[in-house]
């Protein structure tokens, strides 16, 4: 099979290897300090992503579920694509032998997918949310979202392949190694185009139309307060607890339930719809170029744009997890929390300690006084009551410090 032409994707093409850019410092310092800045901070901002899931109860949602399904797929794309990118335009040449150049390009389309798929998955569990409430009680569970979860990262897994049969590495005129195709060009073609319309066309179209119905329920009509949530809050309270809750006057908090309810699933909606934008505008420029070149006997490979391009790709990658922190309350809390983690154990210590050395001074001072308030004959004495209220308010005191 005649091998095809160097891999036209932004995320596996290495640009070193044209003379003319190879002695561009400035694009190399340019391409290489980009992508380290967008990688280094995607990176962490995903790990901490999935971190603050799994250690925070709270955020154990579905909907964040998907979100950590997204995170490490991001992860996925960053370290396969980003790191080896780097490497391949320091070096010139391909470094990571034939085994290398399968994994890491099967690593690339994984992660790519999978992420397209996350977003559809959490689009979807969106709607049924907001659009179909009764439902959602029972289909929009964690335990669901991780049978959904498993079946994407099954379903890509296997159709990610064939990327083990279709790249090898090759010599090119210059005898430098590279990770190029293996295939002709008319194989090429609908590989791409059905990469473009599964993880590209129909994601975006299912997400515009989802979209336009949920923005249609939380603008447009109001969303009225569930009766049998209500309900079930107040079976769990005591008698005494709702006569005490009516006779304080209730009635102004059951209102701002559904206003912070509402407000709260206005502003998940507007992230999550965030994130499906720039997931369409910063993949648009690499899947165009695809697009193009799929049909051209002399693909468009312009250095700069192609940088360009991955760039986008590797943003797509690294901004969701900046967005979550503008946007979400919940996880810019969370993100201070495990930022903070440290300081918080050795505040919790220096309390303790000071608790405990509180409690040692007053259990002495309380001992003493016994000794000296101990009248000489043997009968016992009762102590009044009324003289252990301090006690009870001291010890109050203490605890509090």
């Amino acid at each position: 099979m005649e091998n095809g032409s160097k891999v036209d994707s932004p995320t596996n093409i290495s640009l070193a290897n044209n003379d003319v850019v190879f002695s561009m410092i400035e694009y190399k310092a340019i391409s290489v300090f980009s992508v380290l800045l967008i990688c280094g901070v995607g990176i962490i901002g995903n790990i901490m992503v999935v971190l603050v899931v799994f250690t925070t109860r709270d955020m154990r949602t579905p909907t964040n579920c998907y979100l950590v399904s997204l995170a490490v797929a991001d992860l996925m794309v960053l370290v396969a694509a980003g790191l080896p990118n780097v490497t391949d335009s320091l070096a010139g040449t391909w470094i990571y032998g034939n085994a290398g150049c399968l994994g890491i390009t099967y690593f690339q389309y994984l992660g790519i997918n999978a992420s397209s798929c996350s977003i559809t998955a959490f689009t979807v569990e969106r709607y049924i949310a907001i659009c179909h409430p009764m439902k959602a009680q029972t289909v929009c569970t964690v335990s669901r979202a991780k049978r959904i979860i498993a079946i994407v990262w099954v379903f890509t897994c296997i159709y990610c392949m064939m990327w083990f049969f279709l790249v090898d590495i090759q010599v090119n005129k210059t005898q430098q190694v590279e990770c190029g195709y293996k295939v002709s060009r008319n194989l090429y073609l609908p590989i791409y185009l059905t990469d473009f319309a599964i993880f590209y066309v129909i994601p975006l179209f299912v997400a515009t139309i989802l979209y336009g119905l949920i923005g249609r329920i939380l603008f447009l009509s109001p969303i009225p307060s569930h009766p049998e949530s209500t309900t079930e809050r107040w079976r769990e309270k005591s008698s005494k607890e709702k006569n005490a809750a009516e006779a304080d006057g209730n009635k102004m908090n059951n209102r701002s339930r559904p206003r912070g309810a509402l407000s709260s699933r206005k502003q998940v909606t507007k992230m999550l719809a965030v994130v499906v934008v720039l997931f369409a505008l910063l993949w648009m420029p690499y899947r165009t170029l695809v697009l193009v070149n799929s049909f051209m006997e002399n693909p468009y490979l312009d250095p700069w744009f192609l940088l360009f391009c991955r760039i986008c790709v590797y943003a797509n990658s690294a901004i969701n997890p900046v967005i979550y922190n503008l946007m979400s309350q919940k996880f810019r809390t969370a993100f201070k929390k495990l930022c903070k983690c440290g300081q918080v154990d050795t505040q919790r210590r220096s309390i303790y300690l000071t608790t405990t050395s509180y409690s040692m001074v007053r259990d002495n001072a309380n001992t003493r006084a016994e000794k000296k308030e101990k009248p000489p004959s043997d009968n016992p004495t009762v102590v009044p009551k009324q003289a252990e209220k301090p006690r009870l308010e001291g010890e109050l005191y203490y605890s509090v410090v």
